[in-house]
């Protein structure tokens, strides 16, 4: 039996009918789709979500890029089980979904992109908004997305459908490879009718697989993890991912062995846990920075070990063994480790039973923690409650006011930092920094697929300046669709985190600040008259202005049990003259000019030299 429908209408009733299975739970895989429609898609996929609303939801967009980080941040929140799919015109609307792409690739977070794509038939050559490439006629902007997608295809027969979105669905449920997958739709192809086959259009379940480690790879981890003396854990995004926060708390409970958190594993066990050391590398804490230089094994749960984490390769001792537990192999292998290959819930789960009653007894480092609370504590500290609060102090209150039930959003600028070393969390998903490509512009959008997922719980968007100029557009999809994110603005008038980069490498704050520029490209006056409170509410968001710490309790407090998109516009006062968030414990690698005739750039290339000196090859 076939049925007769276009190829966007078949595509649409195909999505609507795949689900995804892990420990018996069945869920729906593409819950929605995100558009904004040209002439690329508004006939195809369009026309077919208008034909049956109710099979596939819809959400209106204002920006290709900003769609993407919605639909990345609602997987995310939905532990990689439910995604969404982006639909675009061709052109302009096709290439803006490229960074939003390489950030849910780069994360391992499955998002479905749909480009409308140029006539496969060619009936006009070139055609609005083509891309003329004089060696090859097959190519068009959207092979743009094949380095940054993890699978891609352009349908360009009906037909070719039926592989093409069956390795789709394949690649978005596949723990080791998902990330964004590209189906691009010729704009004629779209609006083709086909007799599709009954089965294609079925309901089909895709079982997202739990690997068990292999036996020999297990009996290596246990020997070493037994020889060790001082022992570290290093949880990544992985352990989140594999909801396998019980069996690394059972696990670090049985053995004694301390946790340090990456950004994306922050939270897989609370603050006040008493085996939690705090984040680890540039951003991290002292107390597990501590514990990282003077470990014998590092066992790695679910982490990429990205520069930030190992400090840029200095962060880790000589002679230090690697045991890392990975599902993805790729990742296993990396610093010369002891692989083991496996679901980072089977595989603690396993360790644990092998190990056996094997306990270290490493306490010394409590106390260590308990000093960098206390450092914690200083950062979050008022003095003065009708001063103007730094942004550690904006933190600091919002950290009396949430429990386990807020989720707060942060992706780039000076806060992930912070977050990282400060931030307290207390449930597994509260901390959602996206940090594998610290993509500025996405908290915002990011924040309505996380308010989609998890619905009822109060969603914080943290956002700079910086951040919120970049792509604030997404705030009338909040107010159409009555999604009440509160978004956090800390106006500090210029892109803080980079200035400060930029000062300790020799670059003298080039570029960074918001204000005129002199005639020797410089700058000079007070900041530019900026009112991106103002912004918020001509998008339609409710905007409080707290002027001082006591204000900004009320007005924090206020937004938390808002009911409507609220904005809280912060101006903040610099560290600079109140004490700010502890330094940074770690280095990270950021080359320097090796010569100049700037003083401030050969006293930073004498810093940089020295640092660089500490970097250690794990192999």
């Amino acid at each position: 039996m076939s049925v007769r429908l276009t190829v966007a209408q078949a595509l649409v009733r195909f999505l609507a009918a795949q689900h995804t299975e892990r420990d018996g739970v069945r869920q729906r895989l593409i819950t929605a789709t995100w558009g904004i429609f040209g002439h690329g898609n508004v006939a195809g996929i369009g026309q077919a979500l208008v034909e049956d609303p109710a099979l596939m939801p819809f959400h209106q967009g204002r920006n290709e890029q900003a769609m993407v980080h919605a639909a990345v941040g609602y997987a995310r929140q939905s532990n990689r089980l439910r995604a969404h799919a982006v639909t675009t015109s061709i052109g302009p609307g096709a290439t803006n979904l490229v960074t939003g792409a390489a950030l849910a690739t780069v994360n391992h977070l499955p998002v479905l992109l749909l480009p409308g794509d140029t006539f496969a038939g060619r009936p006009a050559d070139p055609v609005l908004q083509q891309l003329e490439v004089p060696y090859a006629g097959d190519v068009s902007v959207n092979d743009c997305l094949r380095p940054v997608s993890k699978y891609f295809d352009r349908v360009g027969r009906p037909e070719a459908l039926i592989p093409a979105a069956l390795a789709a669905m394949r690649v978005l449920t596949d723990p080791v490879e998902t990330g964004a997958v590209t189906l691009a739709l010729p704009q004629d192809v779209q609006a083709e009718a086909y007799d599709w086959p009954e089965e294609f259009l079925a309901d089909r379940i895709w079982r997202v697989r739990r690997p068990r480690p292999d036996t020999a790879e297990l009996d290596d981890a246990v020997r070493a993890i037994r020889a060790a003396k001082r022992p570290l854990i290093v949880a990544g995004g992985g352990v989140r991912h594999s909801r396998a926060e019980d069996a690394l708390r059972t696990f670090a409970e049985r053995t004694g062995i301390p946790v340090a958190t990456t950004q994306a594993g922050k939270g897989v066990l609370p603050y006040d846990h008493p085996g939690e050391t705090g984040g680890i590398g540039h951003t991290g804490s002292a107390t597990a920075n501590a514990l990282a230089g003077t470990s014998d094994l590092i066992l790695g749960v679910g982490t990429r070990y990205t520069d930030f984490t190992t400090a840029s390769g200095t962060l880790f001792p000589r002679g230090v063994r690697f045991v890392n537990l990975n599902i993805a192999g790729f990742d296993a292998h990396k610093l010369g480790a002891l692989p083991l290959v496996a679901d980072a819930r089977e595989g603690l789960t396993a360790l644990t039973e092998a190990l056996g009653g094997h306990r270290q007894e490493m306490v010394q480092w409590i106390f260590s923690k308990r000093d960098w609370q206390e450092q914690v504590d200083a950062a979050y500290a008022v003095a003065d409650e009708d001063a103007r609060p730094t942004q550690a102090q904006v933190l600091g209150v919002l950290d009396t006011l949430v429990d386990g039930s807020d989720i707060l959003i942060n992706a780039a600028g000076s806060l992930p930092g912070d977050l990282h070393k400060l931030w307290r969390t207390r449930s597994p998903d509260q901390y959602h920094v996206e940090y594998g490509y610290s993509c500025m512009g996405y908290e915002i959008p990011a924040a309505l697929g996380v308010a989609l997922a998890a619905p009822g719980r109060p969603v914080w968007a943290l956002v700079g300046d910086g951040t919120y100029l970049m792509n604030p557009t997404e705030i009338v999809t909040a107010v159409q669709e009555r999604l009440p994110i509160k978004v956090v603005i800390l106006q500090n008038h210029g892109y803080a985190s980079i200035g400060g980069l930029s000062e300790a490498v020799g670059a003298e704050r080039f570029g960074t600040d918001y204000r005129h520029r002199d005639a020797f490209g410089g700058f000079t006056g007070p900041p530019l008259p900026v009112d991106l409170g103002a912004n918020a509410a001509s998008l339609g968001m409710r905007v409080l202005r707290p002027r001082t710490v006591r204000d900004l309790r009320e007005a924090l407090a206020d937004a938390r049990t808002a009911t409507v998109p609220t904005c809280v516009y912060v101006e903040t006062e610099t560290p600079d003259t109140v004490s700010g968030p502890p330094p940074a414990q770690a280095w990270w690698d950021v080359p320097v000019a090796e010569t100049s005739t700037r003083p401030s750039a050969v006293k930073a290339r004498e810093e940089y030299d020295r640092h660089v000196t500490a970097r250690r090859r794990h192999l």
